[in-house]
């Protein structure tokens, strides 16, 4: 056993789930092969605790390094504030440039509050959107993380979640009292929103919808999200955490031409190190002054002066087009392949963050395979892919030329009629589910 299997054993006896991020568990991946922990990262390059190099075709942090891993220009602005200092008894400067910088970028927002994860930042956004209209009910649409407002959801019906986040999940410690507090809705279903806005009977203080995910946005429902929040005075909250600045510099809202009352950002804006945003309008982000919302660790520095370097770069090498570009070359690569092999797959998501489905076999055990295949070619992979900077042609080259081997692999397989017996370990998970 190497190093890196060897400490992970060592971690699921240490650390309740063994990882920190639950999309980070290898078991989601290659149970028993998936490299857990890595020594360096650089460009789209990594390497594990045992020296073994990988060209990381899958999330790239989950999706928070939109330019690379350990960027030469995040990386300098942050070592001059190690350098001078990162946190003291005064505020920092670099988040009223921040706050300025953010403004300009979206002509709807006078203000800004600063978090340090996505998940903190959307609550930060619900406990505005409450004080501001002092109602309990909030309508969703999406993932947005793990606290207690957003898992009540499952406090009624254990499957609310299910479409949303991820099938399974129970909500052990969340206070029953909050039960009937946050309602889901489904993505581009005018009709089930807008039952859900009358059903609501004038409680609900927040609808809260990811502006894009998996499939774009219809017009009309777009439409109906601001009208009818708009009509019942609720406050609108768009969340970026995911797709901000991958499609458009300042989040996908603005391509879309929604205006909300706030939206929430993180992941993206600061390439890997901890930030995140809250943005709005000033009538509801004054809020934050009759509620109490305040951290030390919101004061320090790092963040900011990463976001900074971060969001100028992206800007200045129009990020987003690049993007976009490699995930399409992604997708033909998967589709070329595919059809070359005789699998039937589904590609489906935004170009800079798409993924596939298998048509035939077992879904999971194929995946599994691939992950597999890739893994012995040297790339990270699975059937999702976050588009970044440091994705330059020739490690998208390489990384369709080893996909053509994985679904000749994955054909021979089905057609053999035990694709199972080509693994070398257990078939990965799906959903969440306690570690033993």
């Amino acid at each position: 056993m190497n190093r890196t299997q060897s400490l992970y054993k060592q971690a699921k006896r240490l650390i309740p789930g063994g990882t920190q991020l639950f999309s980070k568990r290898p078991e989601l991946y290659l149970p028993g092969l998936w490299p857990a922990y890595f020594s360096r990262a650089r460009g789209c390059t990594l390497w594990d605790l045992d020296g073994i190099r990988y060209t990381d075709m899958a999330t790239m942090g989950i999706g928070s390094c939109l330019l690379g891993y350990a960027d030469v220009d995040v990386n300098a602005a942050v070592g001059r504030v190690v350098r001078d200092g990162n946190m003291s008894t005064l505020n920092a400067p670099e988040e009223v440039e921040l706050a300025k910088l953010l403004v300009s970028l979206h002509t709807w927002a006078r203000m800004v509050r600063f978090a340090r994860t996505g998940g903190e930042a959307m609550s930060v956004a619900v406990r505005l959107a409450r004080a501001k209209t002092g109602r309990d009910t909030v309508l969703f649409c999406g993932y947005h993380g793990w606290h207690d407002w957003y898992l009540a959801a499952n406090v009624a019906d254990r499957k609310s979640l299910d479409g949303h986040l991820l099938p399974g999940l129970d909500p052990q410690g969340v206070p029953r009292a909050l039960k009937g507090t946050a309602l889901p809705f489904a993505y581009n279903d005018v009709t089930g929103f807008r039952n859900r806005i009358k059903a609501g009977k004038g409680k609900i203080g927040a609808v809260i919808l990811e502006s894009i995910r998996g499939v774009r946005p219809r017009r009309d429902f777009l439409e109906a999200v601001q009208e009818e929040t708009r009509r019942i005075g609720a406050v609108l909250i768009v969340d970026e955490i995911t797709a901000g600045f991958r499609l458009a510099v300042g989040g996908a809202h603005l391509l879309f031409k929604l205006k909300p009352d706030i939206a929430v950002f993180a992941k993206g804006m600061s390439n890997g190190y901890p930030m995140a945003a809250i943005i709005g309008v000033e009538n509801v982000m004054q809020a934050a002054q009759d509620s109490f919302v305040s951290s030390t660790y919101w004061t320090e520095r790092i963040g900011p002066a990463a976001a900074l370097a971060t969001i100028r770069k992206i800007k200045r090498l129009n990020v987003p087009a690049k993007l976009a570009q490699t995930g399409r070359d992604v997708q033909e690569a998967w589709r070329n392949a595919a059809k070359a092999h005789g699998v039937e797959i589904t590609v489906a998501g935004i170009d800079p963050l798409c993924h596939f489905t298998f048509g035939q076999g077992d879904p999971l055990v194929l995946k599994t395979l691939f992950t597999q295949c890739m893994l012995d070619q040297g790339f990270l992979a699975s059937t999702a892919f976050y588009a970044s900077y440091a994705h330059g042609p020739e490690k998208v080259a390489a990384y369709a030329a080893a996909v053509d081997k994985a679904f000749f692999t994955i054909g021979k397989a089905l057609r053999g009629g035990d694709a199972r017996a080509w693994l070398r370990g257990p078939v990965c998970s799906a959903g969440f589910k306690r570690l033993t």
